[in-house]
């Protein structure tokens, strides 16, 4: 990948400044993706071998803000990906866009739910507009799609999950996939180089609730940290929109030779660096 230039959108952002981080010669613009006109200049212009999308509105401090600004987050997670992917195609570049796992429900039986499995949870409008550019993006090869869920580290980034969740003092306790972004940014990385396209789920192996997480951040990080434990049938009276709770299969990933960590050990490491900060 020395030798590949790449340009990379939403650059600003939590995961955006990381992938900057380990692309350091990557182009940044400042473009809006959705801006049609100008995707097409910068991409003439700069003329990149990869692009990658990591651009996209998640809300601020969660999902519920997207309910109250739906224009804005239909722009970015949907018509800019749909102008990205036509774009790219356009110009024979491959290009990597962040998708999301919130668009599904529950553990498919235990299974985990699949890259093929459809979506079949749209309980908020961010989880609806991750579910519609998914779906139409699986029907164009070329590009790869990769799936996050709930992502933290071991840093103090309000976009940590963890950060997030110390926020809160009652704390959902059902079971969810989770990324661990060292293990997310080597698995991005690996499939980037091979140049690999399709949809993959990109998560950590087995599945912790949130209340979990928390219980092994009072055991590592702070003892004194207090909150409750909050059931999935008292969640819609302290949130706007509905949640995706759901565990994904990350065998599609192993067939790669990508072999993620499990969770409980992930999350020790990034509990265990936040420890030190």
């Amino acid at each position: 990948m020395a030798t590949m230039k790449i340009l990379i959108f939403g650059s600003g952002g939590y995961l955006g400044s990381q992938f900057h981080s380990i692309y350091k010669d990557a182009v940044t613009p400042p473009t809006d993706i959705a801006d049609q006109p100008a995707v097409a200049a910068v991409l003439d212009a700069e003329k990149p071998d990869v692009v990658l999308n990591v651009a996209g509105k998640t809300g601020r401090p969660n999902v519920d803000w997207c309910e109250d600004h739906k224009m804005e987050t239909l722009r970015c997670n949907v018509t800019g990906p749909l102008i990205l992917l036509e774009e790219c195609s356009r110009r024979g570049i491959y290009w990597v866009h962040l998708g999301s796992g919130c668009i599904y429900e529950g553990d498919n039986g235990g299974k985990g739910y699949s890259e093929d499995d459809p979506p079949n949870f749209s309980g908020s409008f961010y989880s609806r507009t991750k579910r519609w550019s998914d779906e139409i993006l699986r029907d164009f090869p070329g590009m790869l799609n990769l799936r996050l869920r709930m992502p933290f580290d071991g840093t103090t980034n309000p976009r940590n999950l963890i950060m997030k969740l110390r926020g809160y003092k009652k704390i959902l306790d059902v079971p969810n996939s989770l990324t661990h972004l060292p293990d997310f940014f080597h698995a991005a990385r690996t499939l980037i180089e091979r140049k690999v396209t399709g949809t993959f789920n990109v998560v950590n192996d087995g599945a912790l609730s949130p209340f979990e997480l928390m219980q092994m951040y009072r055991k590592i990080v702070d003892p004194s940290h207090t909150f409750e434990r909050l059931t999935l049938k008292d969640l819609p009276a302290l949130v706007k929109a509905g949640r995706s709770n759901c565990v994904l299969s990350c065998g599609k990933l192993r067939e790669q030779g990508i072999v993620m960590p499990k969770v409980e050990d992930a999350l020790e490491a990034a509990l265990t660096a936040l420890k030190g900060v």
